[in-house]
């Protein structure tokens, strides 16, 4: 199990649009990087740094293929955290009535119901 200050890293290093993205395809399968300008629509050396950066904290590797380099996941947990990322929950979670310690108190705001 991951520590909490490596989970807190691994949840910032993916905190951004472009690296979900790339994760996202990466689920899919194998992809190089030129695979990721197409559908990015960002220029090779930014895609690059994001996958760098992914590679350093083990969420990524690569092999090589010719010139090409080929990126795929290596972290099991990210399909599931993408997974639940992308998950519609609707609702909040129900306020509470009261004080569950001293059962006094009432929620200010409106109870919905």
């Amino acid at each position: 199990m991951l520590s909490l200050g490596k989970r807190a890293d691994l949840l910032r290093v993916i905190a951004h649009p472009v690296r979900i993205r790339i994760l996202e395809e990466l689920v899919k399968g194998v992809k190089c990087v030129s695979d990721f300008e197409d559908f990015l629509e960002i220029r090779q050396p930014n895609i690059s740094q994001h996958l760098t950066l992914l590679r350093h904290f083990g969420i990524v590797d690569y092999y090589m293929d010719g010139r090409l380099r080929c990126y795929f996941l290596v972290n099991s947990l990210i399909p599931d955290l993408l997974e639940l990322l992308s998950k519609d929950y609707g609702e909040s979670l129900p306020r509470p009535a009261c004080c569950a310690v001293t059962k006094k108190g009432v929620y200010p705001g409106e109870r919905k119901r």
